[in-house]
C-alpha cells in the first residue's frame, strides 16, 4: 500500500498551509533579521573593544604634576645637533629655576637650532625660545615674529640687541617680546611670553655662552 503524500503543515496565523512564495518570503525575512542582529552585535563588540583600549591607555599613561624628570638633556641634544651640522651651536646655561622643554634642529631656510625654556615654578607663566638661525640675519626674525620689525636697540652683556615689541600677541603665537643679535654669521633670537624685563634677564644670563659661541668661529 502506498503512503499518501505528506501535507504541508497548517500555519495558525493563516489557517492554512503556506504557499511556496510565502515560505520563501518568511525565510528571507528571517535571514535579513539574523544578519541585522549579527551586524548590531558586531558593532557593540567593536565599541566595547574600543572603550577597553582607551581605558588601557588611560591606565598606563603616567599622570601627576611635573617634577622635572621630563626635562630635555640640553647637552646631549646640542652634541647631536653639532654633529649633524658639523658646526658649533649655542649651549646656554639655563638658570636652575628654569627647565628645557625642547631642543631641536628645525629644517628650513635657514636651519634653526631651537631651544624652548620655561620657569619651573608651578604657578609661573611664560616661556621663551632661544633660537640660533644659521647663516641668517635680522630679516629671518620676521618669520617667527610674524612680520614684527625691531623698534630700537638695547645693550646687554656688552652686545647690542635688536629690541622687538609685539603689538598683538594673539596673532603672533602669544609672543610678547623679543631680543635679537647678530653673532658671526648667525642670528640669535630670544623670544616668547616672558615680558620685556624677564626676556632681558634671560639674555643677560646666557650672554657668556653667546660670547663663547662667537669665539668658536
Amino acid at each position: 500500500m502506498s503512503r499518501a503524500p505528506k501535507q504541508p503543515p497548517i500555519v495558525a496565523e493563516l489557517g492554512r498551509a503556506e504557499t511556496a512564495q510565502e515560505t520563501a518570503d518568511r525565510k528571507a525575512a528571517f535571514s535579513a533579521a539574523y544578519r541585522s542582529s549579527q551586524t548590531f552585535r558586531g558593532l557593540v563588540a567593536a565599541i566595547i573593544a574600543t572603550v577597553g583600549v582607551v581605558l588601557l591607555i588611560v591606565l598606563i599613561v603616567p599622570r601627576g604634576n611635573f617634577d622635572g624628570s621630563g626635562e630635555v638633556d640640553l647637552g646631549t641634544a646640542a652634541k647631536n645637533a653639532q654633529s649633524s651640522l658639523n658646526r658649533p651651536v649655542l649651549v646656554p646655561t639655563i638658570p636652575s629655576n628654569w627647565r628645557v622643554n625642547k631642543a631641536v634642529l628645525v629644517d628650513g631656510k635657514p636651519t634653526v637650532w631651537d631651544i624652548t625654556v620655561a620657569p619651573k615654578a608651578q604657578n609661573a607663566r611664560g616661556y621663551a625660545h632661544i633660537a640660533q638661525a644659521f647663516d641668517a640675519d635680522a630679516d629671518w626674525a620676521l618669520t617667527p615674529l610674524r612680520g614684527t620689525a625691531p623698534k630700537g636697540t638695547v645693550s646687554i652683556g656688552g652686545r647690542t640687541w635688536d629690541q622687538y615689541s609685539i603689538a598683538n600677541p594673539s596673532q603672533s603665537g602669544n609672543v610678547t617680546d623679543a631680543l635679537g643679535a647678530q653673532v658671526g654669521s648667525d642670528y640669535i633670537l630670544v623670544y616668547g611670553a616672558l615680558g620685556k624685563a624677564q626676556t632681558a634677564e634671560l639674555v643677560a644670563k646666557i650672554s657668556p655662552q653667546i660670547d663663547k659661541l662667537e669665539g668658536q668661529r
